[in-house]
């Protein structure tokens, strides 16, 4: 049985889940919910995935036809609600598609294809809402029709990678000896028990019969309101996050964050050495780096949680507080005018004048669709990191000039202190020698806690005893994102060490603590545990197994799969994992030569150029397998 191997070394059953009450669809809601139910009717959560049927569908399917790079569409609009594309690829095959469903309403739209029973896959070429055209997300890539990027391929299927955040009540149910899926859902689009949890309880409540245990007074899991905002924002940071997913689907509202997800920390290539955005990255990895955060705002005090738009136009969203009057609720603010040309040097009315303008850079992503970093930061061209609000818009002058600028502005700034950008870059970019920079990053108790996590990973280069032993306080964090991101730390601590100091973490509150620490224990010798210890170990590795066994349509899955078989020196295993590698995605180089060698260890040097041959005819140009072809020729 495929991955039984690799799997079974982690296997134990996993613990029975709670009960919880059952989903009862939106339109339940909206009798005793009007004004509620209204607002969030046209809002981009409810239309975030809709049926043809809905009158959603903005696109010209009349006879338009698109061309990019060798492949065609032609659209086509049938009776009824009915729509299709014929697609051309670049190989000449042709195919025609319905349209199964739409995605989003603004400022593109998305449409999805069934191409296998159960198997929705995301088109690449989308509508452009605002100039009311078609055009191809991807137009500078070559991506032929056996690319993993390529539209049909599985970092494009819909099930996997974005339904569970575009419908309600969602699970996957990935079939890895099939690889199909028999995905269901309560309804697409984010509906009310989305973000309020399952409702029937709710209802129950209503009619006067009482609330289960563990439910709230209304009968909800999760209860929006005052005093609650660090659930409110854990429960928005579910979908609006770059991060790992360990269920099979949607968690239960209310679910902690770190139950269900690993978070991305500020990695290089996802985000800028300071922080800000680079590539898309959802939202909350920049919020957690903010100073609102850190003083208790959240998403809904500037976002209206049901039409999700801003509460107020332009710069009124923030002067809410930041104004005169200031906010009672947040008693640090200085209650002053930043509204003036006084603060923001800029003529009053036009661009530079709005707030997120020089507090939050803007980037776009799937070729149209603006977002805005949510770390609400000051400028800080004086640190030369190659981004800054000041040149983005100036882009004639560069970032010393900026930085004359602000410093001729404000001249008296406490606000051009050291930066750890700068010991991130040196870090992303191979410069630094040794780890004391990012070790005082990580000590910094001053530092956002993803700051702190991110120097923590950008440690693991420098590991040794001593960073393992200067780190090890790190475990103990109140943060449990420092907390999974230091366990790695104590790969080069003694075995005895540890375990003395990894243990704690297998009984952490939060499951991707657990995980995190359970991982480090698959080096070390069981018989070396005490049996309690093996015991809290087994647990770990199960929900390690449970949240693989969820993403075992993700080629990257049986990568960490092939190298956790080959450090339990399971070659056999090994090679299926990667051999699921390049099923999935045939041009994942970096799978096909541990494959060759793999086969040579297993079943001999004939094998190994049979599978070689494999390699070369999807990458004939890769060095490395030349390489390696070379030293496998009789």
């Amino acid at each position: 049985m495929r991955f039984a191997l690799i799997l079974a070394c982690l296997a134990i059953a996993g613990e029975a889940q709670a009960q919880t009450p059952e989903y009862v669809g939106s339109d339940q809601c909206t009798d005793c919910h009007q004004q509620e139910a209204e607002a969030w009717a046209g809002s981009h959560h409810a239309l975030a995935w809709t049926d043809t049927t809905d009158g959603a569908l903005a696109a010209d399917f009349d006879g338009t036809r698109f061309d990019h790079d060798g492949m065609s569409v032609q659209f086509k609009r049938e009776a009824g609600s009915r729509y299709s594309a014929r697609v051309t690829e670049k190989d000449g095959a042709t195919t025609e598609y319905d349209v199964h469903s739409v995605v989003g309403i603004e400022p593109l739209q998305q449409y999805l294809f069934e191409t296998e029973p159960g198997r929705l896959q995301s088109f690449d070429v989308v509508w452009d809402t605002e100039q009311k055209r078609w055009y191809h997300l991807y137009p500078d890539q070559d991506l032929p029709p056996d690319d993993g990027l390529h539209w049909t391929g599985p970092y494009k299927n819909w099930n996997a990678r974005c339904a569970e955040c575009h419908a309600t009540g969602f699970e996957k149910n990935y079939n890895p000896q099939t690889r199909s899926y028999t995905s269901q859902q309560v309804e697409i689009g984010v509906g009310c028990e989305a973000c309020h949890g399952p409702g029937s309880a709710h209802i129950d409540w209503v009619r006067e019969q009482g609330s289960s245990d563990g439910l709230g007074n209304a009968g909800f899991l999760l209860n929006w309101g005052k005093g609650r905002t660090e659930e409110e924002i854990q429960q928005c940071a579910g979908c609006h996050s770059r991060r790992e997913a360990h269920g099979n689907g949607n968690p239960v509202p209310g679910t902690p964050y770190h139950d269900a997800y690993n978070l991305a920390v500020l990695r290089p290539g996802t985000y800028h050495p300071d922080g800000q955005i680079l590539d898309e990255v959802y939202v909350y990895g920049s919020f957690l780096q903010s100073k609102m955060y850190a003083q208790g705002v959240g998403c809904i005090s500037c976002h209206e949680p049901h039409s999700a738009e801003l509460k107020a136009e332009g710069n009124g969203v923030c002067t809410q507080c930041h104004s005169p009057a200031g906010n009672p609720e947040f008693a640090t603010l200085a209650a002053k005018n930043y509204d003036t040309p006084a603060h923001h040097n800029h003529p009053e009315g036009g661009e530079g004048a709005q707030c997120k303008s020089c507090h939050m850079i803007q980037r776009t992503y799937m070729g149209v669709d603006g977002r805005r970093d949510h770390s609400f930061r000051i400028p800080r061209p004086d640190l030369g990191l190659g981004v800054d609000a000041c040149t983005d818009c100036h882009q004639d002058q560069d970032q010393a000039w900026a930085a004359s600028q602000i410093e001729g502005w404000f001249p008296e700034s406490p606000n051009r202190r050291p930066h750890y950008g700068t010991v991130f870059k040196a870090a992303a970019e191979g410069q630094l020698d040794t780890p004391e920079g990012l070790l005082a990053v990580a000590m910094d108790a001053s530092q956002p806690g993803i700051v702190r996590a991110t120097a923590a990973y950008l440690l693991q280069p420098f590991g040794s005893p001593q960073i393992a032993a200067d780190t090890a306080p790190l475990l103990q964090d109140v943060d449990p994102l420092i907390r999974a991101n230091a366990a790695a730390l104590q790969r080069q601590a003694s075995p005895a060490d540890q375990v003395q100091r990894l243990e704690p973490l297998l009984s952490d509150p939060l499951r991707n603590v657990r995980i995190a620490a359970a991982k480090e224990f698959l080096s070390i010798p069981p018989q070396s545990l005490t049996p309690r210890q093996r015991a809290l170990t087994g647990k770990g590795m199960s929900e390690w197994q449970q949240s693989i066994s969820n993403r075992l349509d993700a080629p990257e899955t049986h990568l960490v799969l092939g190298g956790m078989a080959l450090t339990l020196r399971n070659a056999p295993a090994a090679e299926q994992a990667f051999r699921e590698v390049v099923t999935l995605d045939p041009q994942r180089a970096e799978a096909w030569p541990m494959l060759v060698q793999l086969a040579q260890i297993n079943r001999g040097p004939e094998a190994a150029r049979i599978v070689m041959q494999e390699a070369l005819d999807r990458l004939p140009d890769d060095p490395n397998l030349l390489q390696l072809s070379q030293q496998l020729s009789p």
